[in-house]
C-alpha cells in the first residue's frame, strides 16, 4: 500500500512539473506584445490606399514566407520558428489599431525582424499595413 501511495505521489509530482515546464516554455503570444502608446494612437494617413499594389508586393517580398500567401500564418518558414504565427485575417489581429500593426510589422521583436532599413519609405510601410487589412476582406 505504501508503495502504491509513493508511486501515485511521484507520478503526480512529475505531472505537475511537466505541465509547469510546458506552460513556461510555450512561445510568446501576440497578446503579450507590448506596443508603446505613441504607436497605439498613430494615425495612418494612407488608410485604405494601395492602388499601385506596393503593399502587396512588399508583403510578398518580406512577409509571405512566414505569414503565408493569404496571411493565415502558414508560410513555408512558419514551421521553422518557435514563435506561433498568427492568422493576420483573424478578428484578434484585425482588431488592433493601424499603429499597433505598424509597430509589430516594422519594429519587430524576437523572431519578427526589424524592417525599418529594408522598407525605408513611411508611405510604403503603411501600404503593407493596408494590404494586411485587405487580407480579411
Amino acid at each position: 500500500m505504501k508503495t502504491n501511495l509513493k508511486s501515485i505521489l511521484a507520478f503526480g509530482a512529475i505531472a505537475i512539473f511537466t505541465v509547469g515546464l510546458v506552460a513556461f516554455t510555450s512561445p510568446q503570444m501576440v497578446d503579450d506584445w507590448e506596443v508603446p502608446a505613441k504607436y497605439k494612437s498613430m494615425e495612418n494617413e494612407y488608410a485604405g490606399e494601395d492602388e499601385d499594389g506596393i503593399g502587396e508586393d512588399l508583403y510578398k517580398q518580406h512577409c509571405r514566407s512566414c505569414h503565408g500567401k493569404e496571411g493565415y500564418g502558414d508560410g513555408s518558414k512558419a514551421k521553422e520558428l518557435e514563435t506561433e504565427m498568427r492568422d493576420l485575417t483573424s478578428e484578434e489581429v484585425q482588431a488592433q489599431s493601424d499603429g499597433e500593426l505598424y509597430y509589430k510589422s516594422f519594429i519587430g521583436r524576437d523572431e519578427m525582424p526589424n524592417f525599418e532599413k529594408k522598407i525605408r519609405s513611411e508611405e510604403d510601410r503603411w501600404m503593407v499595413v493596408n494590404f494586411m487589412r485587405s487580407l480579411a476582406e
